[in-house]
């Protein structure tokens, strides 16, 4: 059974309008196309994403892991609104030793995270989403964009900073539980797929660069293209 997990309930409705409905920290069980999918909502953030991901992938009947939802994209030329996304990697830039500026350097504590696959964690988990798609049974639109993806506890609220994320971590779209759920399925050696949705423009508060039920509806045909086997 695939674990499909979403950050609010609102995303989780826009994916599978004909799925029971799931509350904030809850499951169920809805079958497309023949598959049964474990549906879960998390909440929003790391702790919430972590918390339920360590449960809901401990599960024996949990053999694959897709994180769905929408995000922020840093550069509306390369991720327009509405567009679709698979992350290659996840990258959580507040882990580590923090200078004046708010850069961390993930390695200046001196602790890793943990290890997976032979390799130390520190702040950036590389995902393999074709293999991993090919794994579960699941198609990649053609014209989505393969992103870099960035995992943040406070959503990034000026230009300024949003700037200095896409340099630092090569950063394509934001989000706030990716990291948590790639690292924990990358702990259980579970298959992993991560797909976003474009919503906003990563660090504007301006109304014109945000459109969230586009996002939404894409969401929506998103989940018609991964489960269309």
């Amino acid at each position: 059974m695939l674990l499909v997990m979403t950050a609010t309930p609102n995303e989780m409705r826009a994916a599978f309008p004909d799925a029971p409905a799931v509350a904030f920290g809850g499951t169920a069980v809805h079958a497309v196309g023949g598959r049964e999918l474990l549906l879960g909502v998390t909440g929003v953030g790391l702790v919430n994403t972590a918390l339920c991901a360590g449960s809901w992938m401990s599960r024996e009947d949990v053999d694959g892991v897709v994180d769905l939802g929408i995000a922020g994209g840093y550069d509306l030329g390369e991720t327009p609104k509405g567009s679709v996304c698979f992350a290659w990697r996840e990258t959580w830039p507040e882990y580590g030793l923090l200078n004046e500026d708010g850069a961390a350097d993930p390695k200046g504590i001196g602790f890793a995270q943990g290890e997976a696959e032979g390799r130390k964690i520190w702040n950036r988990v590389k995902l393999s989403p074709v293999r991993d798609a090919s794994r579960m049974g699941l198609v990649l639109g053609d014209g989505w964009t393969r992103a870099s993806s960035v995992t943040v506890s406070g959503v990034t609220g000026t230009p300024e900073r949003a700037g200095w994320l896409k340099v630092f971590c090569n950063g394509q779209m934001e989000n706030m539980e990716g990291f948590a759920a790639a690292y924990a399925a990358a702990l259980r050696e579970l298959p992993f797929l991560e797909v976003r949705t474009i919503s906003n423009l990563v660090g504007s508060r301006e109304p014109e660069d945000w459109d969230l039920k586009g996002a939404l509806r894409s969401l929506k045909g998103a989940a018609d293209t991964l489960f269309a086997a």
